[in-house]
């Protein structure tokens, strides 16, 4: 019993870490919404996938505005999403023109298209839109 007590401790300190999101996974570049108003960098985040906005349309920043959101370049849309199968993660996705979060699910569809969805509560009440890679 001791032995595989010792066995489990040892394999646990030497485990491999959880997979983090590599440089080349299909999903990191950069990601338009279909308005054409954010365009949005895709990267690794703490071992996680985030996404920054990296160009705004003026309509976007005066939308931004109202909410009380007052700079759009640099901010985290795209937070703390795992990934969950191939080519599909969830996390959470900020909407700055409502000034809110909301639990998310991206999907690459195609090589070139995401859907990222997001939901009000628990899964339901969901908005999807299919952003392209630039």
């Amino acid at each position: 019993m001791a032995r595989w007590l010792v066995a489990c401790i040892a394999a646990s300190l030497f485990a491999a870490p959880a997979a983090a999101v590599p440089d080349a996974d299909p999903i990191i570049g950069i990601w338009r919404n279909p308005h054409g108003t954010i365009d949005v960098q895709t990267m690794a985040c703490a071992r996680r996938l985030c996404g920054i906005i990296v160009r705004a349309s003026p309509q976007a920043v005066a939308d931004a505005r109202e909410s009380g959101v007052d700079r759009l370049i640099g901010l985290q849309l795209l937070n703390d999403y795992r990934r969950t199968a191939s080519g599909n993660w969830v996390g959470r996705v900020y909407v700055p023109d409502m000034g809110r979060s909301f639990s998310s699910h991206i999907e690459l569809t195609e090589p070139n298209v995401l859907r990222i969805s997001g939901c009000l509560i628990g899964g339901f009440f969901c908005k999807s839109q299919l952003w392209k890679r630039l």
